[in-house]
């Protein structure tokens, strides 16, 4: 069996920034275990797999693995897999339809981006944090704790985002994904993820992320429309909107390579 292979900057206008995914576009569902080990030897944070959709409301239907484990939502490897299906595989119309486990993601051309339509999950504040959080994150002064999927650690400043240094070891004890955020300077919020629970120690770009960040700072600051930047070191920038119960997310892309696999 021989499957194409394409990785794709996503969240970038340059090669090298952003994050890498991995986008293997499939006939049908290859088994579960398979998928798994293809996102563990690219080992890259996302390994998508996407079919088309027997579904009347779909285009297509997806998935996402860590090299670790399959997660529930990812914005750039959806990214990654719009960019591959507008340009490489010629798909002509103007929207995608992606059914996922976080129900129909939307994702529409616009302009020299790609806009996804993703689910607000607005976090709730934690009234008790976890005794380690701080440390874990390098002994750094938390502002407040929320969590939906993810915990969200608010800081004072976008210099302890940009600085901090986690311990990665006691994050993977405490059992959960992490985003760190602070304002932004020149955007209007900054974040990091961690997530070495599922075999990233840092996620380069975060679209899932988002999901979380946009509801919290739009918010936290009054606005709908927010510009966002991850501070990794590859670094990446999100055009964001809050519609309610819906978010949107838009990005750029740039392409890196193809490959085939022969299994």
């Amino acid at each position: 069996m021989k499957l194409h292979l394409y990785q794709v900057d996503a969240f970038t206008n340059h090669l090298f920034g952003g994050n890498p995914a991995a986008v293997i576009p499939l006939d049908q569902w290859i088994s579960d275990s398979l998928m798994q080990r293809l996102a563990m030897e690219n080992n890259l944070s996302e390994t998508v797999f996407f079919v088309p959709s027997s579904k009347p409301d779909a285009d297509y239907d997806i998935r996402w693995f860590t090299p670790a484990s399959e997660i529930n939502l990812c914005g750039h490897a959806t990214l990654a897999s719009a960019y591959v299906l507008f340009h490489v595989m010629g798909y002509s119309y103007p929207a995608i339809r992606f059914q996922s486990k976080s129900g129909i993601l939307v994702v529409t051309r616009n302009l020299d981006k790609i806009s996804m339509d993703f689910p607000a999950w607005k976090p709730e504040p934690v009234t008790t944090r976890p005794n380690e959080l701080a440390a874990a994150l390098g002994n750094i002064s938390i502002t407040s704790v929320h969590k939906h999927r993810d915990y969200l650690v608010e800081v004072a400043d976008e210099s302890i985002v940009q600085l901090c240094q986690p311990d990665f070891t006691l994050l993977k004890k405490l059992g959960h994904k992490i985003i760190l955020t602070a304002k932004g300077n020149k955007a209007d919020f900054v974040s990091r993820f961690f997530a070495p629970t599922v075999g990233i120690d840092e996620d380069p770009v975060t679209g899932s992320a988002h999901s979380q960040l946009i509801p919290y700072w739009a918010e936290k600051l009054g606005k709908k429309t927010l510009f966002a930047r991850q501070l990794s070191k590859r670094g990446g920038e999100i055009w964001c909107e809050y519609i309610g119960e819906r978010v949107t997310m838009a990005g750029q892309c740039v392409f890196f390579m193809k490959g085939e696999i022969d299994l």
